[in-house]
C-alpha cells in the first residue's frame, strides 16, 4: 500500500477478540479478509458456523475465511495489508508470517496490539513497510467463535508513521478502518501509544489481580487510587524519554502527576468514576488470560514502563510491584480484589 490499491486484500495475524471484531466488520463491509489464529476450536466453530459479533457492534453473524495456524503455509495469494493482532510475545514470528505473504513491493504490516511493539515488528519487516494503529475500542472473547465489542461504540482507531508523517498509505488504512469504527491519521504516534500504554498498565494488571471489570476498575476506591499512580509513573517516564503523551480516560497527563503528590486527587478520581458510566460489562484481556491460565503480557506492559523507567532514571515502584506480584503468583492467580492491597501500599 505505498500505493494505496482501491480494495486491498486483508490478513489478520491473530483472531483473537480485536483481531475478530475488525475481520469480521470489515468482512461485512465487502473487503476481502483472511484470518490465521491458533485456536483450533475458534477456527472449526467459524468456518461451522460463522463469526458471531456482538456487544456494541450489534448482533451479526458474518461468513469470513480463517485458516488454522499450520495452514498458513499453503497460502498463494499476496496481501496488501497484514495486521499483527497476536499478544506481544508472538510478535517477531507473526510478523515474520505476514511478511511471507505481502504484496511486493508495496505491502505493509501493521502493529495492531497493546504495548509498544512497533520497533520489534519493523526489525522484522523493515522500517518502510511498518506502521502503527492504537486501539481505542474494546472488545472480550469468552468462547470460540464469538467475539463481542465492549465499548461505548464511539471510538475507533489511530493510524501512524513511525516519524510522524501524515501520508498517502496512513490515510488510506485510515480509511479501511473507518469501516469498523470512526479512524484517525495521527503524526504523534509514540504519544498515542504511550496514553494507550498508560490505560492497559492500569486496567490490565489490576482487572487481572482484582477479578474487577473494565469500569469496575475506575470506580472501585483501592483500584481507582492504585490505577492513577500507574499511570503517573507512565507519565512520567514518558516524559522522560521525550514524548507528548495525549489524554488518558479523557484526562490531562499532568493531573495523574498533580494527584499522586497530593494536589487534586478527588477531582482526578471522579473523572475516571464519570468516565466509567460509559463502559459495558467487559474484562480487560489479561483478566481473560488470567481466568484461562494463560501466559499474560505483564512484562510488556507494566514490565516495560520499569525496563524505559530504569534507563532514564524515573523510579516505578508501583509498576515494578505489579510485576513483582504476577511474577509471584504465575498462572495460579487466582483474581481477588485483595489482591491488591500490596499496591494500595506501594502507594503510600
Amino acid at each position: 500500500m505505498t500505493t494505496p490499491v482501491q480494495n486491498p486484500r486483508v490478513l489478520i495475524v491473530g483472531a483473537g477478540a480485536i483481531g475478530c471484531v475488525v475481520g469480521g466488520q470489515l468482512a461485512r463491509a465487502g473487503r476481502d479478509v483472511t484470518l490465521v489464529d491458533q485456536w483450533p476450536e475458534h477456527v472449526e466453530t467459524i468456518r461451522r458456523a460463522g463469526l458471531r459479533l456482538s456487544g456494541t457492534c450489534g448482533e451479526q453473524l458474518i461468513p469470513v475465511r480463517i485458516l488454522h495456524l499450520h495452514e498458513a503455509q499453503a497460502l498463494t495469494e499476496q496481501f496488501d495489508v497484514a495486521f499483527v493482532a497476536v499478544k506481544s510475545y508472538d510478535t517477531e514470528w507473526a510478523t515474520q508470517l505476514a511478511c511471507r505473504h505481502l504484496r511486493e513491493p508495496g505491502g505493509l504490516v501493521v502493529d495492531f496490539q497493546n504495548g509498544i511493539n512497533d520497533h520489534r515488528v519493523a526489525r522484522v519487516a523493515g522500517k518502510d513497510r511498518a506502521l502503527g494503529c492504537v486501539i481505542l475500542i474494546g472488545a472480550g472473547m469468552y468462547e470460540p467463535g464469538h467475539a463481542m465489542r465492549t465499548d461505548e461504540g464511539t471510538v475507533g482507531f489511530k493510524i501512524g508513521e513511525h516519524d510522524g508523517a501524515d501520508t498517502e498509505r496512513a490515510r488510506a488504512l485510515a480509511a479501511l478502518l473507518s469501516d469498523v469504527a470512526p479512524t484517525t491519521v495521527t503524526t504523534n504516534l509514540w504519544g498515542e501509544r504511550w496514553s494507550k500504554l498508560a490505560i492497559n498498565c492500569m486496567a490490565n494488571p489490576v482487572a487481572g489481580l482484582s477479578g474487577l471489570g473494565t469500569a469496575d476498575v475506575r470506580t472501585h476506591p483501592v483500584a481507582r487510587r492504585v490505577a492513577i499512580h500507574l499511570a503517573a509513573e507512565c507519565v512520567l517516564v514518558a516524559r522522560a524519554l521525550g514524548v507528548e503523551l495525549e489524554t488518558i480516560w479523557g484526562v490531562e497527563p499532568q493531573g495523574f502527576v498533580d494527584a499522586v503528590k497530593g494536589s487534586g486527587m478527588a477531582e482526578t478520581e471522579a473523572a475516571l468514576g464519570r468516565g466509567a458510566q460509559s463502559r459495558g460489562g467487559g474484562r480487560p484481556s489479561m483478566l481473560q488470560d488470567v481466568m484461562r491460565g494463560r501466559r499474560t503480557e505483564i512484562e510488556y506492559l507494566n514490565g516495560y514502563v520499569v525496563e524505559q523507567g530504569r534507563s532514564v532514571g524515573i523510579a516505578t515502584p508501583v509498576n515494578a510491584r505489579v510485576v513483582e506480584l504476577f511474577a509471584r503468583h504465575g498462572r495460579d492467580l487466582r483474581p481477588d480484589p485483595r489482591n491488591l492491597e500490596p499496591l494500595l501500599e506501594a502507594t503510600r
